[in-house]
């Protein structure tokens, strides 16, 4: 089911912004014309018209900032006071995916751990095994004192699938990865061995493990997550509501520093 989310930004009668979630769209289809269409109804309902909206911003995708039929387009037509901006977390999740993937082992890193959730996360009985692996590794951890126990520590954790439009969604899959590396080893163990399935599936786990066992893909998962680590810090940032130009742009250098120093 196709679904478009819309939140609306208003200054109230204090001075104050305000970000008001105002409700999830069942749409039948994600042409401009049809989600336009889907606004227009709701703010209907709530009494609100598109001729008072004074800015808009959505994702990098060409129905929504088309330049004759997009979303924006169809809006700025009607009412040229609705300004367009991009939004910016996007566009630094975008630019940053693009950058990694330019080189051929970071690139080559994401299509194996691509690979790695589609093969383990392939069918509910394998993400139990992942499940119940994990929690017999943490409790073993807790035993031996690998790890330490606390509120909020060691929650339930699962594999990511990455998205490029997803924001750091790609930081979140390898820190994942590296959390439940010895589990996401033993179900690919087991599918190895497992009679049920086809030669080329076993193979394709024992390949898996043989990559997953060698230096250059554990450095280079390291050193992808520690990069998106310190740009995920950015922008998380970016995103308060309380930021302010001066301290945004100071952010910004921060990161490309420590990021120059990182991959340097």
């Amino acid at each position: 089911m196709e679904q478009m989310a819309v939140v609306l930004r208003y200054v109230n009668k204090h001075g104050s912004i305000i970000e008001s979630f105002l409700g999830i769209v069942h749409v039948t289809s994600t042409t401009a014309v049809s989600l336009k269409a889907a606004i227009e109804k709701l703010f209907c309902e709530h009494g609100l018209t598109t001729s008072r909206i004074r800015g808009q911003g959505y994702d990098g995708a060409s129905n929504m900032q088309g330049e004759f039929g997009g979303l924006k387009s169809l809006i700025l037509s009607e009412n040229p006071s609705a300004f367009y901006v991009h939004c910016f977390a996007h566009q630094l999740q975008l630019t940053l995916v693009a950058i990694a993937k330019d080189h051929l082992q970071v690139c080559g890193v994401f299509n194996s751990v691509s690979n790695l959730i589609n093969v383990v996360g392939g069918s509910c009985k394998r993400q139990d095994m992942l499940r119940e692996n994990q929690i017999k590794n943490v409790k073993k951890a807790l035993g031996t004192g690998e790890i330490a126990s606390g509120q909020g520590l060691n929650q339930e954790t699962s594999l990511k699938r990455p998205a490029d439009t997803r924001w750091s969604s790609h930081f979140a899959t390898l820190t994942n990865l590296i959390l439940m590396y010895d589990s996401v080893v033993d179900v690919l163990k087991f599918l190895r061995v497992d009679s049920t399935l086809k030669r080329e599936q076993r193979a394709e786990a024992n390949g898996l493990i043989l990559l997953m066992n060698t230096f250059d893909f554990a450095l280079t998962l390291h050193l992808i997550k520690n990069v998106l680590g310190i740009s995920n810090e950015l922008s998380q940032a970016l995103q308060r509501k309380d930021q302010d130009i001066v301290n945004a742009m100071h952010l910004v250098n921060i990161t490309m520093l420590w990021m120059g120093i990182s991959i340097g």
